[in-house]
């Protein structure tokens, strides 16, 4: 009995060590997931394979939900929008009120569901299954070495790619770092991971300002590359946001990290499927239709409530229209992402809001009306906004590095106890993205483009 349990130890040991150990001069056979790790984690591919996979969901997201978008649209904000007029008409209600609940409320989250449901429904399923079958963990290993050179700990790269879903969830994740210096590193840092909320603006501007220049056939690979880009522009602000904050405010040496790869693991379509959409999908637009709902009231009241011949909004715009222009973006954006502080999700439709609102009450004293079912988002924002290619570029820019929204910031308030590095969370973007944009507007306009 004892012979036999001593030659099963030996045995599986022996199994054990040729799988594990490999001997010079012999033919050494791979096994799928080896293979496949050589390629994902290689300081050559590793990186290449990244952005085309990447790229890849991008162009599925763009491509695919174009047609959706459309018909949502061309429903909530054309049919259900006319039937609400003639019911609100039918019941007699007041001018006013009418303006307040559809005009205000209801044009506000139609334009959430329109422009964020049908991206989001694609993105979010694709995104969840590279997480699913274990791929995220290797882009985490692909960063290690560079977050180790800015000063950071490798394990903010796992807190940088939960931010990919929401900031607040990824300031949160940094309690995995246990260096207090570290940690404090990544929850500052953690908000150029462009969350759930910012995807549609990225997805919408590559779609009308960059793709709409590019042949057709070529139109949605552009788009992709375009997010793709400001995707990895958010890495490498987090990096060397990182560097200047471990040579600075939060100097010290980096800790050692050791990163366990789990398997590849098989895809689970349903899960996969009931995670994305209603974890991720249906409750990110939720949360966007409950924040557009007030938004919408509040753009339609500062929009009609007049002061001096003016309206409110006519003012708010008016008073930053000149620091909007000078960093590239214009006083409509500026009033948007004061609005949205809550979430970034509404920005579009508050941009969207604002500059019609504006343009109506303009082009009504001149006796000129505007269809809504006939003004397409870039039509809004090209011929009554006055937008520019150079606009567009720089809203993309200004969302990736702009202040975290009203939730991430209480939660870095919880996780650090302290207003003074809540206040540095909200400061430190904020600045460098109007820098950014500053720099981008002026480099183009140096050049003639602008």
């Amino acid at each position: 009995m004892h012979d036999e349990i001593v030659g099963a130890l030996y045995e599986e040991a022996s199994r054990i060590a040729s799988q594990a150990v490999w001997q010079e001069g012999a033919e050494r056979k791979l096994r799928w997931d080896q293979w496949l790790d050589k390629v994902l984690t290689s300081r050559i591919w590793g990186f290449p394979a990244m952005a085309l996979l990447f790229g890849a969901v991008f162009w599925v997201t763009i491509t695919g939900a174009n047609v959706p978008s459309s018909l949502l649209g061309d429903l909530l904000m054309g049919t259900v929008y006319g039937w609400l007029h003639q019911g609100a008409n039918a019941l007699h209600a007041p001018e006013w009120l009418s303006g307040f609940l559809i005009d205000g409320v209801y044009l506000a989250m139609a334009w959430v569901v329109s422009v964020m449901l049908p991206p989001m429904a694609i993105f979010f399923p694709v995104f969840t299954l590279l997480e699913d079958l274990g791929y995220l963990p290797r882009v985490a290993f692909n960063l290690d070495r560079a977050f180790k050179g800015a000063g950071a700990h490798g394990k903010q790269a796992l807190s940088m790619m939960m931010g990919f879903g929401c900031n607040a969830a990824g300031v949160v994740s940094t309690r995995i770092i246990d260096s207090p210096r570290e940690r404090l590193i990544a929850i500052l840092t953690n908000n150029f991971s462009i969350c759930n909320g910012r995807w549609p603006t990225l997805i919408l501007m590559a779609t009308i300002f960059v793709a709409a220049t590019m042949p057709p056939a070529f139109a949605s690979a552009v788009a992709a590359a375009t997010v793709v880009g400001i995707a990895a522009l958010g890495v490498v602000f987090t990096l060397l946001t990182s560097k200047l904050l471990s040579k600075t405010l939060l100097k010290g040496e980096s800790s050692v990290f050791t990163l366990e790869l789990p398997p590849y693991r098989p895809p689970r379509v349903l899960q996969t499927l009931y995670t994305s959409l209603i974890d991720r999908t249906l409750l990110v637009l939720w949360r966007a239709v409950v924040m557009a709902a007030p938004a919408g009231a509040v753009i339609w009241l500062i929009s009609n409530v007049s002061v001096a011949g003016n309206s409110l909004a006519h003012w708010m715009v008016s008073g930053l229209e000149p620091l909007g222009v000078w960093v590239g973006l214009n006083g409509v954006i500026l009033v948007a992402y004061i609005v949205a502080i809550p979430a970034n999700e509404i920005i579009i439709p508050t941009i969207l809001m604002l500059t019609l609102n504006l343009a109506k009450s303009s082009l009504a004293s001149q006796g000129v009306m505007i269809e809504l079912e006939e003004s397409d988002i870039k039509g809004v924002l090209t011929g009554l906004g006055g937008w520019t290619a150079l606009t567009g570029i720089n809203l993309m820019l200004f969302s990736l590095l702009h202040n975290p929204c009203s939730t991430t910031l209480l939660t870095i308030f919880k996780e650090t106890g302290s207003k003074k590095w809540t206040l540095i969370s909200a400061l430190l973007p904020l600045a460098i993205g109007f820098a950014v944009c500053f720099l981008t507007a002026s480099v183009a306009r140096l050049l003639g483009w602008a």
